[in-house]
């Protein structure tokens, strides 16, 4: 390989991986490529003539301009990050969803939960499909519950009856 043809590689392939970094934003890509471009610069002056100086210094400087530049990069481009500690089954429970299926103390039936039929039980007796049932728990991937209507029948006193 003849000097001219590896200049071309480091520039083609400096430019080729600071393109790169369009596609995959880490800045890693960005640096390597700007590397590249140095040392296909530097051989078109003349200043690195040798093929395995230049690798090693296309080596060197990007090591350089990681530990430089990418720390600043890093303050000044920031990502966009969210943090948030999540527990489906304490936000799903005693929320109220329909039952898809007949729902039975075997684990037959299924409900419609955030858009999405899952497995269903009952603790006791049957649930019919159709009724609104309240998600208790979950036991590995399958939701207990039970009916809304047994849950929410108010409780009168005889005190707070009204006479007619």
């Amino acid at each position: 390989m003849d000097g001219e043809m590896l200049t071309w590689i480091f520039v083609i392939g400096g430019i080729l991986l600071m393109l790169a970094e369009l596609l995959i934003p880490t800045g890693f890509s960005l640096l390597l490529g700007l590397s590249g471009l140095v040392v296909g610069l530097l051989r078109y002056i003349g200043i690195l003539e040798d093929p395995s100086i230049a690798i090693g210094a296309w080596v060197t400087i990007s090591i350089l301009l990681t530990f430089a530049i990418r720390p600043l990069m890093k303050r000044f481009w920031k990502g966009e990050t969210s943090f948030k500690y999540a527990d489906e089954d304490y936000e799903a429970m005693d929320q109220i969803v329909d039952a898809v299926e007949e729902i039975d103390e075997s684990g037959n039936g299924r409900i419609r939960f955030q858009g999405i039929s899952w497995k269903a039980r009952t603790l006791e007796g049957t649930i019919p499909a159709g009724t609104q049932v309240r998600i208790k728990y979950r036991d590995n991937v399958t939701w207990i519950v039970e009916p809304v209507d047994l849950l929410d029948v108010p409780q009168q006193d005889e005190r707070t009856k009204t006479k007619s």
